[in-house]
């Protein structure tokens, strides 16, 4: 492996260019018409354009990205997150083109990315699985019957579906039959896939989920947990490490568990293993991302383990150096995540041109970013200007240390979520840990625009 290609955009194609060249290997970024004078552009040794600013015409083109990898000489391809990251057909296109797919095989992406089977393959190492229907469900009235034995609330979730998409929820019979027709219409537009799946929904869950290596050898090891919990409309907002609620038995407990799921998988590369905790703290497996995460970063800056490099070394060969004994957690991390959003307008997008733009620095502040100022938002992506990425000793050392941050970002031209972010570090029952996946969309419901000091 010499030269790789970043079949994506945005900070994660800057995020993999530095890798590659902290590694001494040749990059090559790939851009839409929209993207011509983006970061990752400027950062690569070579840049291709491969079409038009929507994402079908350009980053999701496979014949494009490949056609971009024989002219260039690339011989190797990393996804990056979204768009064909976790594309088994793509995957498996690329590994018969000859190019080294930066990424788990083609077979353990279809595998995991069913979610069907994906629940089969933790039952069979005996993990905790959300209860639900062991495979698909083509007919409502047998859906119904299945529906009423494991009882209300219930999920109806496309088998194809990720990133919080293709998910419906029915509280009762008749809402039901509505919604598993709407269910697998939504799935057939977002997937080409109609196939559903129902799942009992966890009341007021947490959002746990475990970082995870595997290399080609049968090594693997589990790099502590993240807290996900904090999201709107299944999107996450703030990540942190530790979660302030693990014990640290229960921390081994779910770290083993996403190990041997990812060993009875095959897999090879970095991963997250996705769980839902209850109010009982009882763990549930919800799924497996078979890529690197937007919130990597905190991995990262809690272990001191570089991702994205480890997975370019497991991609090329290479053992795993480290043991599961060299993984040491180091204080306590927080990711926030600015979008181009208005918080006070129930999120709206707020794309446009970055009038100035100055990031933050100073002690345990990382940023991951790739605009600048003068830099136009493209309407036609993720809204993410940045990743704002902070250390401390202890929680409230971390939070003290992201308030200071946030303050210091200016961003203009644009709306950003640095008022919610403020907000939140601020607000009782987040400082409290005293919330579940639904506390962000409750306090849209009740009218909260993001923008006043709450209550202490």
């Amino acid at each position: 492996m010499r030269k790789i290609l970043i079949a994506n955009r945005g900070e994660i194609a800057v995020r993999i260019i530095r890798a590659c060249h902290d590694l001494g290997l040749q990059t090559v970024a790939v851009y839409s018409l929209a993207d011509a004078e983006a970061l990752h552009v400027l950062h690569a040794d070579e840049a291709i354009c491969i079409g038009e600013a929507p994402s079908q015409k350009s980053y999701l083109k496979i014949s494009n990205i490949l056609s971009a990898c024989e002219i260039t000489g690339a011989d190797a391809l990393h996804p990056g997150y979204g768009f064909l990251s976790e594309n088994a057909n793509f995957a498996s296109i690329c590994k018969s083109c000859g190019l080294n797919f930066i990424g788990p095989s083609p077979e353990t992406i279809s595998l995991l990315g069913d979610k069907a089977k994906a629940k089969a393959t933790a039952r069979s190492v005996k993990c905790p699985v959300i209860p639900g229907t062991e495979g698909i469900v083509e007919d409502v009235n047998v859906g119904l019957r299945e529906a009423k034995r494991l009882g209300f609330p219930i999920f109806i979730k496309a088998s194809a579906g990720g990133g919080g998409k293709g998910i419906r929820i029915a509280y009762d019979p008749d809402e039901f039959v509505r919604q598993f027709a709407a269910a697998r219409t939504e799935a057939e537009v977002s997937f080409n896939n109609p196939d559903v799946y129902l799942e009992k929904m966890i009341v007021n869950p947490r959002h746990i989920e475990v970082q995870i290596l595997g290399d080609k050898h049968g090594n693997y090891l589990y790099l502590g947990e993240r807290d996900c919990t904090i999201q709107r409309r299944r999107q996450k907002l703030i990540e942190e490490a530790p979660s302030p609620i693990l014990t640290p038995s229960l921390r081994k407990k779910v770290g083993e568990a996403a190990v041997n799921i990812a060993r009875a998988a095959n897999y090879h590369s970095a991963g997250t293993v996705e769980f839902l905790l209850d109010e009982k703290m009882n763990f549930y497996f919800m799924e497996v991302n078979t890529r690197i995460q937007v919130e990597h970063t905190v991995t990262e800056e809690l272990t001191g383990v570089d991702l994205v490099k480890e997975q370019i070394r497991i991609a090329m060969g290479e053992k795993l150096l480290l043991k599961q004994k060299d993984i040491t957690f180091d204080g306590h991390v927080i990711q926030c995540r600015i979008n181009a959003e208005n918080p006070s307008n129930n999120f709206a997008p707020s794309p446009g041109t970055l009038e100035h733009f100055i990031l933050p620095g100073g002690p345990h502040v990382r940023n991951d970013t790739a605009c600048y100022s003068g830099y136009r938002i493209p309407p036609n992506y993720d809204s993410m200007i940045a990743k704002l990425i902070v250390k401390g000793k202890t929680r409230a050392e971390a939070i003290a240390v992201a308030k200071r941050a946030l303050r210091e970002f200016h961003i203009g031209g644009v709306h950003t979520t640095i008022p919610f972010h403020l907000y939140m570090f601020e607000d009782s029952k987040f400082l409290n840990h005293e919330y579940t996946i639904t506390y962000i969309d409750q306090l849209i419901l009740d009218g909260c625009q993001f923008n006043l000091t709450p209550e202490t």
